[in-house]
């Protein structure tokens, strides 16, 4: 591991590509994301955010490159070992990713009896404390159907926190809640940012959200990384592309119908309905 990000990094990658077949999804990926920060990564639909955190977590495998948690290259550990690594990491899905079929406290609960030895008294108190924390005490009996959009995503909040991690990742939290929800959960992730001081890492292409909770943030476009710094920094850029995102600039008109496929199926990896 490189020896100036050894003691200070949670999460160390270099030198990052993911191919999805002929497709590269990302393009030399190199960042140190620190101890206690709350880093944010920024970028527009199919950009590459949320296939970064997959890599990070180990769903998705990188095509080459590495990826160092804890001081640990995750590519050398065993099955066994990344279980290990993986119980300090709190992952918050898109979707909540909640079980149907099972109550909220159910869900919450499931990592502390799938992982732990705890005494089902104690996962109990620790299932209520949870919700507590993400403002949903009270609903423990209630199915993921019967809450709303937002109530789901501090349901699988809760749920990310349960093994009590040392490490926080976010996928599009505030994605398809209202402005007045989506504040809420933001302010919910500045609560657990000041109280538990954990390492939190957070996609999203919502800039409010990216400004008001980032420590440091990286913009990726098209699978690269185009720049990574403070909110003063990025405020104060001037290349091209970030100014482009940050004043939302739309791009321009195409010229033509098979320009714009083209520029999609680069941005997207497909075009829906295209022969």
């Amino acid at each position: 591991m490189p020896d100036a990000v050894e003691n200070s990094s949670a999460i160390t990658i270099r030198n990052l590509v993911t191919r999805l077949g002929a497709r590269e999804i990302l393009k030399d990926i190199s960042l140190d994301i620190r101890q206690g920060e709350t880093f944010v990564i920024l970028g527009g639909s199919g950009c590459g955010k949320s296939t970064l955190l997959r890599n990070i977590i180990g769903l998705e495998p990188p095509t080459q490159g590495q990826i160092w948690i804890q001081g640990k290259d995750i590519s050398r550990l065993s099955e066994d070992q990344f279980n290990e690594l993986r119980k300090k990491i709190g992952m918050a899905f898109q979707s909540s990713a909640l079980f149907n079929s099972m109550t909220v406290g159910e869900n919450v609960a499931l990592p502390l009896r799938e992982h732990t030895d705890l005494e089902e008294s104690t996962i109990q108190i620790m299932t209520r404390i949870k919700l507590e924390q993400v403002g949903l005490s009270g609903f423990e009996s209630f199915l993921p159907s019967q809450l709303s959009g937002g109530m789901r995503k501090r349901a699988g909040i809760a749920r990310a926190l349960a093994m009590d991690p040392q490490i926080l990742l976010f996928d599009e939290p505030s994605a398809g809640l209202d402005p007045i929800i989506a504040a809420g959960i933001d302010n919910l992730i500045l609560k657990l940012k000041q109280a538990f001081r954990m390492t939190i890492v957070l996609v999203t292409h919502e800039l409010a959200s990216a400004f008001l909770l980032a420590d440091r943030m990286a913009m990726l476009d098209q699978g690269r990384i185009l720049f990574v710094g403070t909110p003063e920094e990025i405020r104060g850029t001037t290349i091209p592309r970030v100014r482009q995102f940050l004043e939302r600039q739309a791009d321009q008109e195409p010229q033509d119908v098979e320009q714009y496929l083209m520029d999609l199926t680069r941005e997207t990896g497909s075009v829906e309905g295209r022969p």
